[in-house]
């Protein structure tokens, strides 16, 4: 079963929210256009649950939206227990990722931490490596190959 994009985020400095810019081009060993975390390390892009972010506004934060936990990329609909490390996703019409980590040390330091003492994406974020480029943008679909 193939997610959707439901936001497309981006941010111009490391350590901050990203901005949901509703769609963007996702480069071949660079990660996404425009965005802080891009380069050629293995992090180039990272993908949350919408479940994940909603769970957190059942919590009381009405506030927290698509963006607010770093993520490139928020998905709803796809199985995130069926990404492992070297899995394959084709997002949008031709862009393809590897998964490369699961998961990440959080910064003390970040908004999200600041604002909430925690951060999902310890857990649950899922970080790719871009190796065919091609655009993004919300409503496209997610599909583990």
């Amino acid at each position: 079963m193939a997610g959707i994009i439901r936001a497309v985020c981006i941010s111009i400095e490391k350590g901050t929210s990203k901005t949901n810019v509703g769609k963007g081009n996702l480069i071949a060993g660079h990660g996404i256009e425009g965005d802080s975390h891009t380069g050629t390390w293995h992090r180039q892009v990272s993908l949350l649950p919408m479940e994940s972010i909603r769970k957190v506004q059942e919590l009381g934060l009405m506030e927290i939206k698509p963006g607010d936990f770093a993520e490139n990329l928020t998905i709803e609909g796809l199985n995130f227990e069926d990404l492992t490390i070297g899995r394959r996703l084709k997002i949008g019409s031709s862009a393809i990722g590897e998964v490369t980590q699961i998961g990440k040390e959080c910064h003390n330091e970040c908004d999200i931490r600041r604002k909430l003492n925690d951060c999902i994406m310890v857990r649950e974020g899922v970080f790719l490596r871009i190796h065919t480029s091609g655009p993004v943008q919300a409503g496209d679909p997610v599909e583990v190959l």
